[in-house]
Parts: C-alpha cells; structure tokens; sequence
C-alpha cells in the first residue's frame, strides 16, 4: 500500500469536524459515483456508467499506476482524490500525476482540499516519485487560490489531439 507511512488512513480534526483520508474501497462505490459525478458535472461532463465502472474497478483493484483515496468528514465521504504515477523521459523516477480532485461545496474551506494534495504529495514521496503536477481549468478560481498556495503554476499551455 502506498500510505504505509500512515498506515491504513490518515485523520486530522477540522474546523467542522474529524477528517480521515483513506485509500478507496469496494464499499465506497455508491459514494465514490456521487462524488466523482459532482466533480465532472462541475466540468460540464458526464460520461457512460461503463466508465464509471471502469475506473472505479481500477481504483479497488491490482492497477500499479492508478490510486485514489476518500475524504470522510465524521464519518461521511465528503471528497475524492485520484493520481496516476507514470513514467518520464525526464525524470528516470516517473511522476506523480494529480488528476481528479474533488470536495462536497459543503465542506470546502475546512481544509479537505489542502489535506488530499498533500495526501498525494505524501504518496508521491513514499513511492519515490517526488514530483507531483495536475491541470485545471482558467475559471476554477477557488481551486487556483488553493493550488497557488500548496504548488507553483507551470508556464506549459495544454493541447489535446481533435476529435
């Protein structure tokens, strides 16, 4: 397990409350589709349950590369993180790529966000592959004002392939 330097989860008190941040388990499927639906609609995307089952049997199962972890706030999963490690030309360690990050609106500012990144930054490091970087969007402002304090921003422009 990649949090072995934790142990099973970690747990922190909050402003609203106890928040534990632990790997994603076959129980948390009903949770874990609320959430990850949210964080896409927030996107303006939706995508095939197909994928949803997918990507859901990756993040439970044996995938080396995919790992996600769930944010319970007393008790109920209020945020998801997923992160993809690969490898690099660059660095012959691999990377750390942050793709998915998402909090319930009702529980942001209470530092689920901060705790997920540096949760993946952790994850990162006991896995020998210290750099970490994710994407997002020009408008997520509220995101940007975190990830300005816990990350620098790159001067990379992303391009993608047309469909």
């Amino acid at each position: 397990m990649v949090l072995t330097s934790w142990g099973a989860d970690m747990t922190e008190t909050a402003a609203s409350g106890s928040v534990t941040l632990r790997p994603i388990e076959a129980r948390d499927r009903r949770d874990w589709g609320r959430l990850w639906t949210d964080y896409l609609a927030f996107y303006d995307t939706s995508l095939p349950v197909s994928i949803h089952d997918t990507t859901f049997a990756r993040l439970t199962g044996d995938d080396p590369a995919l790992h996600g972890l769930i944010a319970e706030v007393d008790g109920r999963p209020s945020g998801l993180v997923h992160y993809i490690f690969h490898e690099h030309c660059w660095t012959p360690e691999g990377v750390t790529y942050l793709q998915d990050l998402y909090a319930d609106p009702e529980q942001r500012g209470i530092g689920l966000g901060r705790a997920l990144i540096e949760a993946v930054y952790a994850a990162a490091d006991a896995a020998g592959r210290p750099s970490v970087y994710w994407l997002t969007q020009d408008f997520n402002a509220t995101a940007r004002r975190l990830y300005d304090r816990v990350g620098r921003l790159s001067p990379f422009i992303k391009y993608t392939r047309p469909a």
